[in-house]
């Protein structure tokens, strides 16, 4: 139903509704906590590049990537713009461009605010609806942040132009920032595509990747789309592992990213439509339907676990 009408709606008031929905939750989460942020920033280093996760808002994720020699940068979703610059203050590191993996407003709502102070920044992004646009970018497109290879994957469904980068240092793992395509453990609703989409992009782009790549998403979903994964694959090992994980890495505020694809395979319902036990929840052994059938589940039980909760504050 919530997909129907953001489809039905136009473009500026879904836009203007995810705004308030996105400003109402980082208020709120706000007033439940006296610290800064909802994860504790952290610095991945990896092998050619430094990854600074740095979270936003309610649960996103931005994230500052460095290269390794040249010191230039790039920022992926800077929502909140003033944290991405304080980032910088003082370090020997030059942003050189804003990647923009979808237009919605809890990814790219930042980038006109920081044009403001570097307007000579390049913004892509696949989607002329992305704020501050300068270079549109199509599947295969590539790109440098100093010398790391940056190659674009068009991953269509959550929004008609979802980009995701593949970062690739030379002879080490690559990263992959996803998001709202990928979670761990999750995907994202299909507000403009298919289940067939998100197959393709799931299977055929993302999960032909090296088993090694580095998954960084752009939200901290880790833990309830795992409880998710515990009830529609509830032998998996792998799963409830994680999921114990997750919960400790929570309780101590600290983020969950980054996973990797090998670990996506192994743990992430929507990468396990090809088996057994999850065609088993949709009566069929077409993976296209499976992917329908579990996305609408995972919308249930997050309907049903608001509902679970609000009975809670009533009683």
């Amino acid at each position: 139903m919530y997909n129907q009408l953001v489809r039905a709606l136009p473009n500026a008031v879904s836009q203007g509704l995810l705004a308030t929905y996105c400003r109402v939750g980082a208020w709120a989460a706000a007033q439940r906590r006296e610290d800064k942020f909802h994860s504790a920033p952290r610095l991945v280093v990896l092998p050619g590049m430094d990854v600074k996760i740095i979270p936003a808002l309610q649960d996103n994720y931005m994230y500052l990537i460095v290269d390794g020699e040249t010191k230039e940068a790039a920022v992926v979703d800077p929502v909140e713009p003033e944290n991405v610059l304080a980032e910088l203050k003082g370090k020997d590191v030059k942003l050189t461009k804003i990647l923009t993996t979808h237009h919605h407003w809890d990814h790219g709502g930042g980038n006109n605010k920081l044009l403001k102070v570097h307007p000579e920044l390049p913004v892509y992004g696949g989607d002329n609806r992305v704020e501050g646009l300068t270079t549109m970018v199509e599947d295969g497109d590539k790109l440098f942040i100093g010398n790391l290879e940056v190659e674009c994957l068009h991953t269509p469904c959550h929004t008609k132009g979802h980009i995701c980068y593949v970062v690739k240092p030379k002879n080490q793992s690559q990263a992959v920032f996803t998001g709202d395509t990928l979670f761990i453990a999750g995907c994202g609703r299909f507000f403009e595509g298919t289940a067939n989409q998100m197959y393709d992009n799931l299977y055929k782009k993302l999960g032909s990747l090296p088993n090694d790549t580095r998954v960084f998403c752009g939200h901290e979903y880790t833990y309830a789309n795992l409880k998710f994964a515990s009830t529609v694959d509830p032998n998996n090992q792998a799963v409830a592992t994680k999921l114990e994980w997750s919960e400790k890495m929570r309780a101590e505020r600290q983020p969950t990213v980054p996973s990797t694809i090998g670990e996506e395979k192994e743990t992430n319902p929507f990468m396990r439509v090809d088996t057994a036990t999850i065609q088993t929840r949709s009566g069929s052994t077409d993976p296209i339907k499976t992917m329908a059938h579990i996305r609408k589940e995972k919308d249930n039980f997050k309907n049903k676990a608001r509902e679970s909760q609000s009975r809670g504050k009533k009683s």
